[in-house]
């Protein structure tokens, strides 16, 4: 598509902003890199960018005199797309693109989408992994740390481009269609952002608002909403399930992972030969197998990776073991669902380190989950009350509230004895007390191995 002399404002001065502005400038667009936060450095955020930029920068109010000059608007995924600013945006009929949409009309090669609530940088990883044992062009990008504007001029058409999606990311996309999508699962999460359940589900559906049925949409069986879905895209469905055989798709019999299809039966392997821990990490690769081979990749191809893959950092990951303790670093459960998934796989008496930034998430389940397992919850963070007094209410009073990560990591190491374990999974958002979930995780580890 050509940008070239167009006027595009992009909302939001983040990773993702400045990957945006960047592409926008190598396409030859005219480029306003606006930010409301008024103390940002100017000069900063213009290195950023990077050398030669010509990109306005404007901080703090954005003035109705700019907002009529615009031809276009990337937004950045972290800015809420309900603001009034952005409504008054909306209301002079100006184009609002996220910056997964810019790049894909941007970029060359087919798109390989993955999003649910929990799931998705595990499962994106290993597709990354089988993707590039079988092609030469592989970009593993999105939610996952590289955004997808700062490879997509380099795409080909015969790229792949594999590409974990938020449901804030989802919000702005317009002609985005992935040949093959996967939603791996729905459960309440970000309602602060998008205020109602139903809201958040139709955010995820959105992967799948372009395709067809010659492109393939793999879908959880074993979840209500993504089976429900299933029922309704255009796409071609392909399910992976955890519980049940399936006629035609992607299970697990008996610990082996199995794919059927025309009354034929492949097995990929048994759970014993995977690194990964955990029914949730069986279905993570189930999906992984079923995009593969929906996108026709050989399956030996397909099963030597999955048997090679580690997992992803801050997802359930061994940290060390001291005085007989193991250590867990799950700083990526980020959500109640995530963090019961996490507790289900550990195998050994835990102290469990909880709390953090509040999205408005309930926390009984998560409670519940602990069956015994749990025999201490240190509780940090925003959260740290609420949650306390949600455990109470459960009947689980073995909790401890601490200031800080430091003290909590002591706590644990002090109460835990020989053949026990420590996990770090807060079931709550970083925000307040750390950048993100990968510098809570990494002080985390940091903290451990100083014990």
């Amino acid at each position: 598509m050509d940008l070239r002399n167009k006027k595009v404002l992009v909302f939001g001065s983040g990773i993702s902003g400045i990957g945006a502005a960047r592409l926008l400038e190598q396409q030859g667009a005219d480029v306003i890199l606006y930010d409301g936060k008024e103390t940002l450095d100017k000069e900063e955020l213009r290195k950023k960018i990077g050398a030669g930029s010509k990109a306005q920068i404007l901080l703090g109010t954005l003035r109705d005199e700019v907002i009529e000059t615009l031809d276009s608007v990337v937004m950045s995924p972290g800015v809420p797309t309900d603001l009034p600013i952005v409504n008054k945006i909306r209301e002079k009929g100006i184009c609002i693109w996220g910056e997964i949409e810019l790049a894909y009309r941007v970029g060359g090669g087919d798109v390989l989408a993955i999003t649910g609530t929990n799931g998705k940088t595990t499962t994106t990883a290993l597709l990354g992994e089988i993707m590039k044992a079988w092609k030469d062009s592989v970009y593993v990008v999105g939610n996952i740390g590289t955004p997808y504007t700062s490879i997509a001029a380099e795409t080909r058409e015969d790229s792949v481009i594999v590409a974990e999606i938020s449901s804030f990311q989802l919000e702005t996309v317009d002609a985005f269609r992935p040949k093959v999508s996967a939603i791996l699962n729905i459960t309440p999460d970000h309602l602060d952002r998008h205020h109602t359940m139903r809201a958040y589900i139709e955010a995820k559906e959105t992967i799948a608002k372009n395709q067809t049925a010659e492109d393939v949409c793999v879908l959880n069986y074993e979840d209500e909403e993504t089976r429900k879905f299933g029922e309704k895209t255009e796409a071609t469905v392909l399910y992976f399930s955890s519980r049940r055989k399936l006629d035609r798709g992607v299970y697990l019999e008996d610990g082996t992972i199995i794919y059927a299809e025309n009354g034929n039966r492949t097995t990929i392997c048994h759970v014993d030969e995977l690194k990964l821990l955990g029914v949730h990490n069986y279905e993570n690769i189930m999906a992984a197998v079923a995009m593969s081979l929906a996108y026709h990749v050989p399956v030996d191809i397909i099963r030597q990776s999955v048997k090679a893959f580690g997992g992803v950092e801050h997802r359930i990951e061994y940290v060390c073991e001291k005085n007989g303790v193991v250590y867990y670093n799950d700083s990526k459960g980020t959500n109640p669902d995530a963090a019961i998934k996490a507790i289900s796989a550990m195998k050994k008496p835990t102290y469990l380190i909880g709390g953090g930034y509040d999205k408005n998430a309930s926390y009984e389940e998560w409670i519940e989950s602990f069956d015994g397992k749990v025999q201490k919850l240190v509780l940090i963070g925003q959260t740290k009350e609420k949650i306390e007094e949600t455990a109470k209410r459960c009947g689980f009073t073995d909790t401890v509230l601490a200031e800080t990560l430091e003290e909590a990591v002591s706590i644990c190491a002090e109460l835990s004895r020989e053949g026990e374990a420590v996990l770090l999974s807060p079931a709550c958002a970083s925000w307040g007390m750390f950048k993100n979930y990968e510098e809570r995780g990494d002080k985390f580890k940091e903290l451990v191995n100083a014990l």
